[in-house]
């Protein structure tokens, strides 16, 4: 079975990370499933039924984002409020995510050593990411490795995405 890949990156066009990351997903199409969500809904509008559809036809599933103030990008964020529905989700009947298997894949504007307590962020990766795994654990959801590249903020050169899209590319294909 192939493994999803839910993109949200809001300019997929004007990304060197995100968009040199999609490419190399495409090279690997008999392995993973490409969802672009701001391609799909850039109304907002979720067709909530449809995405339930496909998370319940997938074990494993990746979100792929840049990292937004620490968080998901707005229609990531809209998307988990609207498909990880009370009885589909959690609550009464709610089922569907339990044992499904998820990870996160992250571009980071800052670089990695500004992530930690004496860092500008004051936090680690994790620490920051601690929010979705809590959602993971609230419906069921198993959480597998994550990825994350840093620093393209900041000057990363083009041998710098070259490499990070490498590094993905190798490590979706272990998963």
């Amino acid at each position: 079975m192939k493994t999803l890949i839910i993109l949200a990156h809001p300019d997929i066009a004007g990304s060197r990370v995100n968009r040199r990351w999609k490419e190399e997903i495409l090279k690997h199409a008999d392995k993973f499933e490409l969802h672009e969500l701001y391609s799909l809904y850039p109304d907002f509008k979720i067709d909530v039924t449809k995405e339930q559809k496909l998370l319940e036809t997938h074990d494993k599933i990746v979100l792929q984002y840049p990292l937004y103030w620490s968080n998901f990008p707005p229609l990531l964020k809209k998307w988990f409020d609207d498909v990880f529905a009370y009885g589909w989700a959690y609550g009464t009947g709610g089922t569907k995510l339990n044992g499904k298997l998820f990870s996160l894949a992250i571009s980071a504007g800052a670089k990695e050593d500004m992530y930690s307590k004496d860092g500008i962020e004051g936090f680690s990766l994790q620490e920051v990411l601690s929010p979705f795994k809590a959602t993971l654990n609230f419906v069921g959801a198993k959480p597998m490795a994550d990825f994350a590249s840093y620093g393209f903020l900041l000057g990363a050169s083009d041998e710098d995405v070259e490499n990070s899209a490498k590094e993905y590319i190798d490590f979706l294909l272990k998963l």
